[in-house]
């Protein structure tokens, strides 16, 4: 059985002080086997968010895997943007931007899909797919494969396509040739969690799409701060959504699902 917190959005520059503290809380009082963020670890990729967003990081117990996100990408510095976009990323926090971790039961690859080109919206290259299915290549069959990345593989509802990670069909066909189980991923700042057969038909394969809403940004849109608590125990995983409590403060169990595995892939327990 393997336990992760999944973080996404914390958007330091923008970030609320008493979540902070709090959600950290959260994080060393359940001791995950890993902890998952998934991009926009500042708001303008300024120097002191970074050091912010890491000293944050370097509270948490455990391993961790980060990739970033569109505003890990600086906004205004056009020369920055152009040719180095990621450079205070790799500096402050991972050199590695498409990042790997692997222990018995899961694996786990990390891919970035900010682009300096655009402002909001992010792609996969084949590449990339190509990587990342080399990683997963040679695992045994009763591990769990996971994908990391920023932008969803799903809209704000099932026929939305606005803010969908460029190439999502693509991803989608490779990572059920790789029999990837999860797809987590932020951007919108809302939590979801259901399977990917809503959105993509590919026969006999379903993955678990599941996305976490800003963790500590005051930069809310439809839902309250929020983070992941994601439990692995084959053929079986639970998603815990814990969402902020305001004005009372704390967290608690906003939204919970059960996924079993079967010949289909992976679908919502009854």
């Amino acid at each position: 059985m393997r336990n992760l917190v999944h973080l996404s959005d914390l958007h330091f520059g923008k970030a609320d002080n008493q979540l902070v503290k709090a959600i950290a809380a959260e994080v060393r009082a359940i001791a995950p086997d890993l902890l998952v963020v998934s991009g926009d670890l500042t708001q303008r990729a300024r120097r002191h968010e970074f050091l912010q967003a890491r000293a944050f990081l370097d509270s948490l117990p455990g391993p961790r895997l980060v990739v970033p996100g569109n505003h890990d990408v600086p906004l205004w510095n056009v020369f920055a943007r152009a040719l180095a976009p990621l450079s205070r990323y790799k500096r402050y926090i991972e050199a590695d931007i498409d990042p790997f971790y692997a222990d018995s039961e899961v694996a786990v690859v990390g891919i970035n899909t900010a682009r300096s080109l655009t402002i909001k919206d992010g792609r996969i290259n084949v590449r990339q797919l190509g990587a990342a299915a080399e990683k997963f290549a040679h695992l045994s069959d009763d591990i769990t494969r996971i994908v990391v990345t920023h932008h969803p593989f799903e809209g704000l509802d099932v026929e939305a396509d606005d803010g969908i990670v460029g190439r999502a069909s693509l991803a989608m066909n490779a990572f059920s040739r790789s029999d990837v189980d999860i797809i987590l991923s932020g951007h919108q700042h809302v939590h979801r969690a259901g399977s990917s057969a809503r959105r993509y038909l590919i026969d006999g394969y379903a993955a678990l799409l599941i996305q976490a809403g800003t963790a500590v940004s005051s930069r809310l849109r439809q839902g309250a701060n929020s983070f992941n608590i994601i439990c692995i125990d084959r053929p079986e995983i639970s998603v815990e959504c814990r969402g902020w409590r305001s004005p009372q403060g704390g967290f608690e169990t906003s939204a919970r699902y059960s996924f079993r595995h079967g010949p289909d892939g992976w679908r919502l327990l009854d």
